[in-house]
């Protein structure tokens, strides 16, 4: 069922077009990534859904009473109040009755992390437990679609693993939409995907559809060094190119079969320690719809 239609989102300041006829309908229980570098109207354009900036022109559609939640890329805190304190607060300007919302910020707290220190002050927390306390107040009044603004890019390897579990956890309730250039984030967590590069929507669908029209299907070859990958790029019978002690064999018109390369090496001991078909990444994805731009 859908959630939200977006149609010809256009931000414009002055002369200069930050965001450009942008259009997408969410689907609930969805989960969709916005991708694109620095710069693409990632963030003017989560605003103007979180209703933080006026479109230019455009419409946006809310189905169902929607009811929305934000995390900014840098979520600010009153370093005074208690995680506690800051997400009842939050709680109680989003909706939730008095009465309710205490018990409603601690089951919140509970679930991102953070039931330990709900009686310390935001102050004192660290980058990954404030980025936990803004995911508490983007969902403490439980809503069915939640904003969020490279939600993990200022995070180490670790705390964004957990952010991303805890996001996954939450798909089952809610509809998602997040800002990121991580892609392997994307890839990993995503139902739809929207490209944008200079303010317009260049390319978009679901993971796997993308995936189709940007396949490139190749073999991938590893070797035990750069001298024995090297030795089977000169004298292999198909077009390879390697990178280091790994050797990529494109496949085109589903030749060479990854069974014709097993069996090769079979017949010819060249030092390779594996072989594997893949598929072009979402980084390599992306770099070549920019590249068409």
């Amino acid at each position: 069922m859908s959630l939200l239609e977006v149609k010809k989102l256009t931000k414009r300041y002055g002369e200069e077009l930050a965001v450009e006829d942008v259009s997408f309908e969410l689907t609930e229980r969805t989960s969709t990534a916005l991708i694109g570098p620095n710069g693409a109207g990632k963030t003017t354009t989560l605003s103007m859904l979180a209703g933080l900036l006026k479109q230019t022109e455009g419409s946006i559609s809310w189905h169902n009473g929607t009811g929305i939640g934000f995390l900014p890329q840098y979520p600010q805190f009153f370093p005074w109040l208690t995680a506690l304190e800051f997400t009842e607060m939050a709680a109680k300007i989003s909706g939730v009755e008095a009465k309710k919302a205490r018990a409603q910020s601690v089951r919140t707290l509970e679930f991102v992390g953070l039931g330990n220190a709900k009686d310390k002050k935001a102050g004192a927390f660290s980058g990954g437990m404030k980025q936990r306390l803004g995911l508490a107040q983007a969902i403490v009044h439980q809503p069915k679609l939640l904003l969020l603004d490279e939600p993990v890019s200022a995070l180490d390897p670790s705390g964004r693993r957990e952010i991303m579990n805890l996001l996954k956890s939450l798909r089952e309730d809610t509809t998602i939409l997040y800002s990121t250039h991580i892609l392997n984030d994307a890839e990993e967590m995503t139902d739809q995907l929207l490209f944008l590069q200079h303010g317009k929507l260049v390319e978009q669908g679901s993971l796997k559809d993308v995936k189709t029209r940007y396949a490139e299907p190749r073999i991938r070859v590893t070797f035990k060094d750069p001298e024995s990958a090297g030795l089977f790029t000169g004298k292999a019978p198909w077009d390879a190119v390697r990178d280091g002690h790994i050797v990529y064999i494109p496949v085109k018109g589903g030749h060479p079969a990854i069974e014709e390369v097993m069996g090769y090496f079979a017949a010819n001991p060249s030092g390779a320690d594996g072989v594997e078909r893949q598929t072009a990444s979402l980084e390599e994805i992306f770099l070549k719809v920019a590249g068409r731009q």
